[in-house]
């Protein structure tokens, strides 16, 4: 099984989107050294949590920083962008760093109604729903497989970074994603911080997966949310931050990341408490043995080969430390 890592920037109180971006960089060294496999970075837009809303800027810096880890996006949520642009960016970073270059795509906004509206170029209506027909196409560019007389077929073969190409995943936290995965013949990461119930979604991706398409043979991954520390006890006090901006963010109010002696000290309701406890168990939190055996029986339910793991903390050292010990855990 393979160990990656899927970065979301987190931006901690009193620091800056700058420093969440300078963190995200010596993280991905970090898990270079360490011998993760992959570092994912995700897309959200108009929030004080989190600083990535544009993985494909990002990609190229961490390529730059690292030297062996495969770099990609965990993902570029499609919806807002035009396929050629997206295939276009992707393949200029593929010839820059070859081999190394991964595309998750996601069907998501990654943000608010209102903000995905200002991210819409044409305002007059609402963008429509044509998600699939928009992978079908990003998915022809990269493979050159559009019809020789197809208007674009040009444009396909004019990509920046040929021959070399990034790998394309579809990401996802519902069945519909993973029809799509299968029947396109994808590489399928499923989202189990979103959504824990993930065992029959992934099965059915490897059932229906069609190997005449791209891959010969269905390849998952599984996303969670996780964090190690020396202790049980130190881990959970500093998952209370991430568990407060949670439990804030449901509740419709976006702050960045608390000090944990605040999160863990404020008088929630008890009603608050039952939500903060609920999280504590979705997720994946003790010390680096705890979690690494949790993580391996994900993956075996899931029956899947890699698994990327997303953390915040309101200190980056300790961060830093939790994937450390998960390394080590391994």
């Amino acid at each position: 099984m393979r160990l990656s890592v899927l970065d979301q920037s987190p931006i901690s109180a009193g620091s800056t989107g700058r420093d969440a971006l300078a963190n995200s960089i010596d993280l991905a060294r970090l898990a270079d050294d360490l011998g993760y496999h992959r570092y994912w970075v995700a897309e959200h837009h108009g929030g004080p949590m989190l600083a990535g809303p544009a993985p494909e800027v990002l990609i190229g810096p961490l390529a730059a920083a690292t030297k062996r880890i495969r770099v990609g996006s965990g993902g570029v949520m499609l919806p807002h962008y035009s396929p050629l642009k997206v295939a276009e960016a992707f393949s200029l970073l593929a010839g820059l760093y070859p081999g190394r270059i991964d595309l998750g795509l996601g069907r998501a906004a990654g943000t608010d109604p209102m903000t995905t509206y200002a991210l819409q170029r044409d305002r007059r209506q609402a963008a429509p729903d044509d998600f699939f027909d928009q992978l079908v196409e990003l998915i022809a560019y990269l493979d050159d497989a559009l019809p020789a007389d197809h208007p674009f077929a040009r444009l396909a073969r004019s990509l920046p970074g040929r021959p070399e190409a990034p790998e394309p995943w579809l990401l996802g936290s519902s069945p519909q994603s993973a029809i799509w995965a299968a029947q396109l013949g994808l590489p399928y990461a499923f989202a189990d911080f979103i959504n824990q119930d993930g065992a029959g979604i992934a099965t059915d991706y490897q059932r229906r997966f069609d190997p005449g398409v791209r891959l010969a043979a269905p390849r998952t991954a599984v996303a969670c949310w996780a964090l190690a520390a020396e202790t049980e006890e130190e881990a959970r006090f500093q998952f209370s931050s991430r568990a407060r901006v949670r439990l804030l963010r449901d509740l419709g109010v976006f702050v960045p990341l608390d000090p944990p002696a605040v999160a863990a000290g404020h008088p929630y309701t008890d009603a608050e408490r039952a939500r903060m406890d609920q999280m504590f168990r979705d997720s994946f939190v003790g010390t680096g043995t705890q979690v690494a055996e949790r993580i391996a029986e994900l993956a075996k339910r899931l029956d899947v080969q890699e698994v990327a793991v997303v953390t915040w903390t309101y200190d980056e050292a300790v961060r830093r430390q939790s994937y450390t010990e998960l390394a080590k855990a391994f």
